[in-house]
C-alpha cells in the first residue's frame, strides 16, 4: 500500500517539479519536503491542504492515490472524519503519557 508521501510524489512528478521546486512553492526547505514524501514527517491537515492547493489536486487524491472527482462538501466531510479520528488517537496517546508520568511520580 502506498503512503500519502508516495501520492504527493506522484502528483509532484506529474507537474514536472523537482523536490526543490515543490519545496520552494510550499515555502519549506527541500529536506523538509523530502521528509514529507518519504513519510518521515507526519502531515497536519493545513499542510495537506496547502500541498493540495499548490499541486492543484484534491486532498482525497493525495490520501488515496486515486483521481477522484468528488463534491467539495464530500471531501470536507471525509477530512473532518479523518481529523476526528486523529484527534481521538492523540487523546489516547496523551492519556498514556499522563499515566506514565503518574507511574513515574512526576
Amino acid at each position: 500500500m502506498k503512503s500519502i508521501g508516495d501520492h504527493i510524489k506522484q502528483s509532484r512528478l506529474a507537474l514536472g517539479l523537482s523536490q526543490a521546486d515543490a519545496a520552494k512553492k510550499l515555502n519549506i526547505s527541500t529536506p523538509a519536503f523530502c521528509k514529507i514524501e518519504t513519510g518521515q514527517t507526519d502531515l497536519n491537515i493545513s499542510r495537506l491542504l496547502q500541498i493540495s492547493k499548490t499541486f492543484k489536486v484534491p486532498v482525497m487524491q493525495l490520501i488515496s492515490g486515486q483521481a477522484v472527482i468528488t463534491d467539495p462538501s464530500e471531501e470536507l466531510i471525509a477530512l473532518k472524519k479523518e481529523l476526528i479520528e486523529k484527534e481521538e488517537e492523540i487523546n489516547k496517546l496523551r492519556k498514556k503519557v499522563i499515566d506514565l508520568y503518574d507511574k513515574l511520580g512526576i
